[in-house]
């Protein structure tokens, strides 16, 4: 096993959706691989099944450790594959598998998470899964939301072109200490949640009931709270082409989601990021936060275990819980890749029980293996524990967001964090906010429908 690390360049920004999806689909005619024989770096061969492979990690540096174990559980069961294994950064990723893509060298599994795979699959690049999953004993094993969710994110044709591996799912964490002190109940439901923000503010002590995400990163945690109490389960309108986001019941939501702002909240929350947000409530005396199951050992370090909780989002009026489509995180074959069927054993072995559980032992994630929902070490990291229950009781509906339109990442980050942020100031209204952001992605469908034909 070959280990190495690689930085590339820095990702290219991404176009409008028009010219963006012109351009995938000109390389899906026209990008050529290390035998010239066809898009997205050629056909490739199911191969022996024995010999070398590739395996290029999207989080190298963060996962190596856990990647080496598992690629040497695999060597040791398979004597006759070798996995070469290349950690690339998270932040260059994608740019190093679009140059490859273009000019050559793709690896023969890659990490392919929920919002690259759009990209890569528009350009021949990765090997449909669905027949091997189907015959393979993993099928019916894996989260069927997880499925969904790569299923959607993969150009809207309900292909299979990543087995996903786990998912990063959204946590509110509340300080115990301060939620008994003040006699309030577990923020399981909306109104609870706005019951707490209200009750543990006192701005003349410094204290506050919730920390806002207003700087990077704050529209899909927007995108919670509105889903969360509209109950709304669908992204686009039974006819797929007008989106729900300005539905009326998604405004009022925003409005009441946004007003917490400086009344419940810091006002420095306007600028603050993950990093900044949950630092913030590590160090004061706030009593909620909403993240994901990434800093929860953070939490730990700052603040001790039982003097917080992190569970699942609040639910509803239903009582159903609602939320955007969690960051998935899966395995893709590569389709100029000459050695198939070594491939996939290598794919089908990282995501059984035993490795997907190790896997994501180590990231402190959700286990896309659900034989693996009920291992020692969840039950004992309760944010996890519970997050997988929620994923996989039937309790939890997730709305999949449009990763498969290439404008997304532009409309849903660089457009509409600052305007969301004039929300918070009270310079755009909730409703002018989202009917613009509506207007620009029913165009940006229209736009994409045509595309596909």
């Amino acid at each position: 096993m070959k280990i190495s690390i690689l930085s590339t360049g820095t990702r290219a920004r991404r176009t409008p959706a028009a010219v963006a999806l012109g351009a995938v689909l000109a390389l899906t005619a026209t990008a050529c691989g290390d035998d010239g024989s066809g898009a997205g770096g050629g056909q490739g061969a199911e191969g022996s099944g024995t010999g070398k492979i590739t395996f290029w990690d999207n989080n190298g540096g963060i996962r190596t450790a856990v990647w080496k174990e598992i690629i040497a559980d695999f060597e040791k069961a398979n004597p006759d594959i070798d996995v070469e294994y290349v950690g690339i950064a998270a932040t260059e990723y994608q740019s190093k598998v679009d140059t490859a893509i273009q000019g050559g060298g793709l690896p023969d599994v890659g990490g392919v998470t929920a919002s690259m795979l759009a990209g890569f699959s528009a350009q021949g690049a990765l090997e449909p899964l669905d027949d091997r999953l189907a015959g393979s004993s993993l099928n019916g094993k894996l989260n069927k939301d997880m499925i969904e969710s790569v299923k959607a994110a993969g150009g809207g044709g309900g292909t299979l072109y990543s087995l996903p591996s786990s998912a990063n799912n959204g946590v509110l964490y509340y300080r115990t200490d301060l939620f008994e002190k003040a006699g309030l109940d577990e923020p399981t439901t909306w109104d609870r949640f706005y019951e707490a923000a209200d009750k543990l503010t006192d701005k003349g002590k410094n204290a506050f009931g919730y920390t806002i995400r207003g700087g990077s990163g704050s529209i899909a945690q927007a995108f919670d709270a509105m889903y969360g109490q509209s109950g709304i389960t669908s992204f686009w309108d039974a006819d797929k082409k007008t989106t729900t986001v300005n539905d009326p019941k998604n405004v009022e939501a925003l409005e009441k989601y946004a007003a917490l702002y400086k009344e419940a909240t810091p006002a420095a929350d306007v600028n603050n990021d993950f990093a900044k947000m949950t630092a913030q409530w590590d160090s004061g005396t706030i009593g909620m936060v909403n993240h994901n199951l990434g800093s929860y050992q953070d939490h730990v370090k700052a603040l001790g275990n039982g003097k917080f909780r992190g569970i699942p989002q609040p639910v509803g009026p239903s009582g159903k819980r609602v939320q955007v489509s969690n960051p998935v995180d899966g395995l893709g074959m590569f389709k100029s890749s000459k050695n198939k069927e070594a491939a996939w054993k290598f794919i089908e072995f990282a995501t059984s029980k035993e490795q997907n559980s190790k896997f994501n032992e180590s990231a402190g994630q959700v286990p896309s293996n659900t034989e693996a929902s009920n291992d020692a070490w969840i039950q004992k990291a309760e944010p996890t524990k519970l997050a997988a229950q929620a994923l996989n009781d039937g309790s939890t509906t997730i709305v999949q967001l449009p990763y498969y339109l290439p404008d997304w990442n532009t409309l849903s980050k660089s457009e509409s964090e600052p305007a969301f942020q004039k929300v918070l100031l009270g310079e755009t209204s909730a409703k002018d906010f989202l009917d613009d952001l509506a207007g620009k992605l029913n165009e940006a469908q229209a736009e994409w429908t045509e595309q596909m034909g």
